[in-house]
């Protein structure tokens, strides 16, 4: 019998070898609300990001575009990767890759700016989210930040044939631990490929400890 961990990877890289970039439903031709909240956190252009759940997305190629040095991306889906990889082609190689479930990765190193849009809100299981907890707490330096966005309380409650857990800013701060302090908090109505709207909670935290 599969393993949680493994359904989950399974889900998720059925889901890219069936649909195209254009496709899934969080895909976003601009990422403009990542990148405002980058430009907020004040970053030097040699600060280590990562870019949790990134997959195919293309805050990648912005970031470099600006001039960003030191960007990891990490998914479980390998296959998510390899078509970021592709589109990025020769820049690819600027970059650090990583496959794994961030709630059972270790990091090797620590980073000033840690970015996930959509894969907090997809921890359903207390266990996974205090996993990710400490994940966050390993990865993040002293001073450094936090931005996370999930569904919004008035969003749908499942998001590509998953249940999700939806949070406002205070409840989302909450739920990321003690040891980061809310600095700005903001909204979002995103609108899929096919139409629908689901209304986003964004925070951006540092870490006080």
């Amino acid at each position: 019998m599969a393993t949680p961990i493994e359904e989950r990877r399974t889900h998720w890289e059925t889901v890219w070898r069936e649909r195209r970039e254009e496709e899934v439903s969080w895909f976003e031709e601009e990422p403009r609300l990542s990148l405002s909240l980058v430009e907020a956190a004040g970053l030097e252009p040699e600060a280590p990001i990562i870019d949790v759940g990134g997959g195919a997305a293309r805050l990648v190629d912005r970031l470099l575009a600006r001039g960003y040095r030191d960007i990891t991306v990490l998914d479980l889906a390998e296959e998510a990767l390899a078509r970021a990889r592709a589109r990025l082609g020769a820049r690819a190689r600027e970059v650090h890759w990583i496959v794994a479930d961030v709630t059972r990765w270790h990091p090797e190193r620590s980073y000033a700016l840690w970015h996930d849009r959509a894969v907090f809100h997809f921890l359903v299981e207390e266990e996974d989210r205090r996993r990710y907890r400490q994940t966050l707490a390993e990865a993040l330096a002293p001073g450094g930040q936090a931005i996370v966005a999930t569904f919004a309380p008035d969003a749908p409650p499942r998001c590509s044939g998953l249940p999700v857990m939806r949070y406002g800013p205070e409840a989302l701060a909450e739920a990321l631990g003690p040891g980061l302090r809310l600095v700005e908090a903001r909204t979002d109505r995103h609108r899929t490929p096919k139409g629908v709207i689901q209304p986003f909670t964004w925070v951006r935290m540092v870490r006080t400890g």
